[in-house]
């Protein structure tokens, strides 16, 4: 059996490494994942219930069309239900874009660090992916718009982006999409939006009325805590979002899932409580960096971005023997690894760890 050509090569998605592999492998009680971004307080109470009340109807197809849940998030949002779609996660969406736009030899254009699941998505549709290096860990909207040509049918701006947790500002998006051709689908992944209070972050979905060609993704995974249940979503204009409708596998998302995300939009103080712990762990992080002679990238979501000075597949074993999982291997960023953060307790059994690891390394001349 002979796979497509352009697929032979792609990699595997790696997760982060789960704590039970890390438990048995070393011999170790006690393990702490900050890899994988996700919340350390878990889900809303009023999540846990919802699922508890759908445990009766497991052998039931959920709604495919969730109209509930999309209905209930078309409200929250300001926008009408055939603005919405559903997957699995917003990189399901993202599969789901590649899909119903992209043909063999069309263009996309994307930062050289970011999600990966762009490129490979891409990929996979046998398309080409245009990468742009970025600028002090953030996207250089300038110099994508100057790789956008008539072969270019999508755009992605992680914002903020992962792995660096940077961000572009308001003013540098909308000055992108002012310029970009309006043929062009311009995706903004908002997976982690709901972390910031800061003025100068934009809303994508605020902007879908002056530029049609925009999608935004957003996910339940991250401040929500509902990673496992796999549901994400995506807003755009109504014809857009019928033709990504249009590729979609029928109920792509679980009754759990579904009303899991209801209940937890509704759950407007558990929300407040995450970003205001995230936003305590962000400082302590940073000054703990700073007091280690370390330099991290400007930090926008629920994860820093820290230049260790050493290989960072180096420290990620080391932390890896003491029982901490952080994620390394950024080929961009060699000497960076990139730390979830936790609550209170984890944080600082983190940077002890590091600070430990750090003087057993040699420092990378």
């Amino acid at each position: 059996m002979q796979p497509k050509p352009n697929i032979v090569h792609l990699p595997v998605y790696q997760p982060g490494k789960p704590v039970e592999d890390v438990k048995r492998e070393l011999g170790l009680t006690e393990v702490i994942k900050l890899a994988s971004n996700e919340n350390p307080f878990g889900c809303s109470p009023k999540a846990k219930e919802a699922i508890s009340r759908e445990l009766e109807n497991m052998s039931i197809y959920p709604d495919g069309a969730a109209v509930e849940l999309t209905n209930a998030l078309a409200k929250h949002h300001g926008v009408n239900p055939d603005q919405v779609i559903f997957g699995a996660g917003s990189d399901e969406i993202i599969l789901m874009i590649c899909r119903a736009f992209l043909q063999p030899g069309d263009e996309t254009v994307m930062a050289d660090q970011t999600f990966p699941q762009y490129k490979h998505n891409v990929t996979i549709e046998n398309a080409k992916s245009i990468e742009v290096p970025l600028k002090e860990g953030t996207h250089d909207l300038y110099s994508m718009l100057e790789k956008v040509n008539e072969k270019t049918k999508i755009v992605w701006i992680c914002n903020p982006n992962n792995p660096t947790g940077t961000i572009n500002t308001a003013d540098e998006v909308e000055w992108f999409l002012s310029k970009v051709p309006s043929h062009v689908l311009v995706v903004l992944d908002e997976a982690y939006c709901e972390y910031l209070d800061d003025p100068s972050f934009p809303d994508g979905i605020k902007l879908l009325q002056k530029y049609p060609n925009v999608v935004v993704l957003r996910t339940f995974s991250k401040i929500y805590g509902l990673a496992s249940l796999r549901i994400g979503y995506g807003i755009g204009q109504p014809g857009v979002i019928r033709s990504i409708n249009q590729v979609r596998e029928p109920f792509n998302t679980s009754r759990m899932g579904q009303a899991a995300a209801l209940a937890a939009l509704q759950d407007v103080e558990f929300i407040a409580f995450c970003r205001e712990e995230n936003k305590k762990g962000l400082a302590y992080f940073r000054q703990a960096f700073e007091d280690l002679g370390l330099k991290a990238f400007p930090a926008y979501g629920n994860f820093i971005m820290v230049d260790v000075q050493r290989p960072g597949q180096e420290v990620f074993e080391a932390l890896l023997r003491k029982g901490v999982i952080i994620r390394a291997g950024h080929k961009q960023y060699p000497t960076s690894v990139r730390i979830t953060v936790g609550n209170a307790e984890q944080n600082a059994k983190v940077v002890a760890a590091l600070t430990a690891v750090l003087k057993e390394i040699a420092v990378k001349v």
